[in-house]
């Protein structure tokens, strides 16, 4: 169980993480930290937040690749 909430170095490791993803590893890790928070709503909030925060951090990289593409 995930007990501390998202810290810069998180967003850190998982932005280096992302960059280094293929889109299809990008596009299915953004999906399974959004089912990872939807599985945490109602039951842990702090483990929920960085999950989305996980989720978010692909999503922006995914973003980032598609504009420049």
């Amino acid at each position: 169980m995930i007990a501390n909430h998202a810290t810069p170095q998180d967003f850190a490791r998982w932005e280096a993480k992302a960059k280094a993803m293929t889109m299809a590893e990008l596009l299915y890790s953004a999906q399974d930290a959004r089912k990872a928070e939807q599985a945490m709503r109602g039951w842990n909030p702090i483990a929920e937040g960085r999950y989305s925060d996980e989720a978010s951090t692909y999503g922006d990289e995914i973003r980032r690749r598609k504009a420049r593409a």
